[in-house]
């Protein structure tokens, strides 16, 4: 079958293409614009790429098509596909025919966490030998992919409560019909498409309506917001994760990196890894629990997490130039803001650290989170913000201890005027923040 994939650079529409070529189809795909790393990983697999929606990308006529929810009415490709009557899925509905209906799901759910924490229970799972099939929203370094398709009985999945596509607007999650479900937390997000906390409730609850009565959902101890979702109803096993939970974990050092994992208060095993942050100690039990759902012992997964590689953009080393070290991260919502500076903090101490925020979500640029944003910021010393086009509010009112910066260029001046050796730089942005890290680079080593 001939599959066309309409916005096949987005991660999860690039997963999809993977998971469509793997399956035996001859895959192409369009996006609005082809760039790496997600072209060159495409191309590899052997998929044509045309850039741009133009109506000539359909001839040949494909047997289908897949649509990102990131295409709408008026798009060129969008328009031609409907007036020729080409038939057109969803690319989570097409993963639920296609490919799930025949796996046990683990779903990893929630408004943080959830590429890391999809990332670790994938990764536990192949130590284990269970080798699953996965697709997550990130390029995990244990695989060096972000989406595989084998013959195990397991499909690992990164469930978004984003909407579907243009023609079906329930959250993505409630195609994948998950057996083990992790719900990480639940916080308001997404402004964009949901009016409040309770809309996005509301499509949790229809998640924990598909879970069958065998499965399992594993839940934070303390989260009222998942806590009121639960009371909607759960007709599954479930179990808690966190301090006074059916999983809980004791810190062994205060910086998360090594920690014992306790089941009703027993220990099971200890993890010592490169990773930081209560942040990640947290989603570490929540992969823990899950793969011991389907049979990985604790003791493994355990010694599993000491190999774990931490996925891209989870405050990752971007370079150290003159003893100042710069990290990417893709924290853009203030509760994720204040944990990824918490673990940085508490791994170096009383060293300065330089927070430089790109508020590129819709959310954000909508000033819902302008109350706590200011709070999210305070471990560290130094702030710089980019004012992003088109939003309704100014930063510097929200924020005034910030400096704040219309171009990436400024916020480059500035880092050259305030930095100093063994500073620790983070760079949050969820999108490409003008290749900003590169360049803070490249202007650090023209100053050695």
């Amino acid at each position: 079958m001939h599959i066309h994939i309409l916005g096949i650079c987005g991660t999860f529409m690039g997963g999809i293409a993977a998971l469509a070529k793997a399956s035996g189809h001859h895959v192409t795909g369009s996006d609005a614009q082809v760039y790496p790393p997600m072209s060159d990983q495409l191309r590899s697999l052997g998929i044509e790429l045309y850039e741009g929606y133009d109506a000539e990308q359909f001839e040949p006529r494909p047997d289908l098509v897949i649509v990102g929810n990131a295409l709408s009415r008026g798009n060129a490709a969008v328009e031609e596909m409907l007036n020729q009557r080409i038939p057109y899925v969803s690319g989570a509905q097409w993963l639920h025919d296609e490919i799930l209906q025949h796996k046990w799901v683990l779903a990893v759910a929630g408004t943080h966490g959830k590429t890391t924490t999809s990332s670790m229970l994938a990764w536990l799972l192949d130590y284990a030998g269970l080798e699953p099939s996965f697709i997550i929203g990130g390029v995990l370094p244990n695989f060096n992919a972000s989406a595989r398709l084998t013959s195990s009985n397991f499909f690992v999945i990164e469930a978004d409560e984003y909407d579907t596509a243009f023609f079906d607007k329930r959250s993505k999650f409630v195609h994948y019909c998950p057996s083990t479900l992790i719900l990480n937390n639940l916080e308001y997000d997404h402004a964009d498409i949901f009016p409040d906390l309770a809309a996005i409730q509301k499509q949790f609850h229809h998640l924990l309506r598909i879970v069958p009565g065998y499965g399992q959902v594993l839940v934070p101890k303390q989260d009222q917001a998942i806590s009121d979702v639960l009371k909607m109803g759960c007709w599954s096993d479930l179990a808690t994760v966190g301090q006074q939970g059916d999983w809980s974990a004791e810190l062994i050092h205060a910086d998360g990196s090594a920690f014992d994992v306790l089941y009703q208060g027993q220990v099971q095993g200890r993890v010592n890894w490169s990773l930081i942050g209560l942040h990640n100690v947290n989603n570490a039990l929540m992969a823990i629990a899950a793969a011991h759902h389907v049979g990985v012992p604790c003791a493994t997964a355990c010694v599993g997490l000491s190999a774990f590689q931490t996925p891209k953009r989870r405050l990752e080393v971007k370079g150290c130039v003159n003893h100042i070290t710069v990290y990417d991260d893709f924290a853009h919502h203030p509760t994720a803001i204040a944990t990824t500076l918490d673990g940085l903090r508490k791994k170096v101490g009383t060293a300065r650290i330089v927070a430089v925020l790109e508020p590129r979500s819709n959310t954000m640029k909508l000033g819902i989170h302008q109350d706590t944003l200011a709070d999210s910021l305070q471990a560290a010393d130094s702030i710089l913000v980019l004012q992003p086009e088109g939003s309704s509010w100014q930063f510097g009112e929200a924020v005034p201890q910030a400096f704040v910066g219309h171009s990436v260029d400024e916020l480059l001046a500035e880092l050259a005027r305030i930095l100093q050796p063994h500073d620790h730089v983070l760079l949050m942005s969820n999108g490409g923040f003008g290749n900003i890290h590169q360049r803070l680079l490249e202007q650090l080593q023209l100053q050695e």
